[in-house]
């Protein structure tokens, strides 16, 4: 529209006529004339609103859904520390509870065997010193560690200490090829030499090529003078297997040891052995085989009395006739 006379004059008698209506409007409250053209445009433009409002409402909840994403990434990530948190807390209660079990066990064996241990923990196994089957633990000398000292666990004999450093100290395994030990055997007290064969069984020459052995004999450490390089009484292995003498001097047992060279965690370095030689009384009782159960057998039906003499009664005795009774 272009800036005539006439469009100012049009547009001041809009303006007053819009400041009229809003005048008649407010002055007629509730009965104000212009109620129902109200209504009217109310019911027609009514149902256009609530259609572009149903239209915009997704895409305004698509804008502010982008809008919080960001938080809601950080929360994912926040509860993932979390739970990982969780998992590393619940695995090492795991791992304390294990070690508290080994060292619960191997205060009971060392008590057994009256064994004065230095507590340790394996902290490198492998060839890295020049051996195939030794451990490294956190004690050395500053702990009163030396060399040729017994080392033991719950289980029984894990080896003997070999090289010590200030804070550290090697330990050769009984599993290693050049560890040997005296044995003797549970019961009949019968003298061996035991050698390690690495992942096999350990190989035991009893110096008795006639005496007595089972499978399932078990062995302990037969001990030194001065308890090196092994104290008294230690359990070392069971008997799996016999080899056949031949007629030999010695007799050739494999014997499968107590400890598990791999799982190895918590040791003890036996610094002063026992006073007396503990014999078997570190092996741990043997299982008892309960007694079978009888098994139930239905009763034997009663015999019917025959009134015979010398024939047996109700009473079971021979030659008892049982009494009649009044019919």
């Amino acid at each position: 529209m272009r800036d005539t006379r006439e469009s100012r004059l049009l547009l001041v008698l809009l303006v007053v006529i819009a400041f009229a209506l809003i005048t008649v409007d407010i002055r007629g409250g509730e009965n104000s004339p212009l109620d129902r053209p109200r209504q009217a445009a109310q019911s027609v433009f009514g149902p256009v609103e609530n259609a572009v409002a149903g239209a915009v409402d997704p895409v305004g909840h698509a804008v502010q859904a982008v809008r919080d994403s960001g938080g809601q990434a950080s929360t994912i990530k926040r509860l993932e520390r979390e739970n990982e948190a969780l998992k590393q807390q619940l695995g090492s209660k795991d791992i304390t509870r294990s070690r508290a079990a080994e060292l619960d066990q191997l205060l009971k064996t060392a008590g057994a065997g009256q064994y004065t241990i230095k507590g340790a923990q394996v902290i490198a196994i492998g060839a890295a010193q020049g051996f195939s089957w030794t451990i490294t633990i956190d004690a050395g000398s500053r702990d009163g560690i030396a060399r040729d000292m017994t080392v033991i666990n719950g289980q029984g004999l894990v080896g003997r200490v070999t090289t010590v450093g200030p804070s550290t100290s090697t330990v050769l395994l009984a599993g290693d090829p050049d560890f040997t030990v005296g044995t003797r055997l549970e019961g009949s007290m019968e003298l061996g030499f035991a050698t390690g064969q690495g992942e096999r069984p350990m190989r035991v020459e009893l110096l008795n090529g006639k005496a007595a052995v089972h499978k399932g004999d078990r062995l302990v450490t037969f001990g030194s003078q001065a308890g090196k390089p092994f104290v008294a009484g230690v359990p070392v292995g069971r008997v799996v297997g016999i080899e056949p003498s031949a007629g030999n001097l010695t007799k050739t047992v494999l014997v499968q040891p107590f400890v598990g060279f791999t799982r190895l965690d918590i040791v003890g370095v036996v610094v002063i052995g026992p006073r007396t030689d503990p014999r078997d009384s570190v092996l741990p009782p043997r299982p008892t085989t309960a007694a079978p159960k009888p098994s139930a057998t239905a009763p034997k039906p009663k015999s019917t009395p025959t009134g015979t003499a010398g024939a047996p009664g109700a009473s079971g005795t021979p030659g008892v006739t049982d009494t009649p009774q009044n019919g």
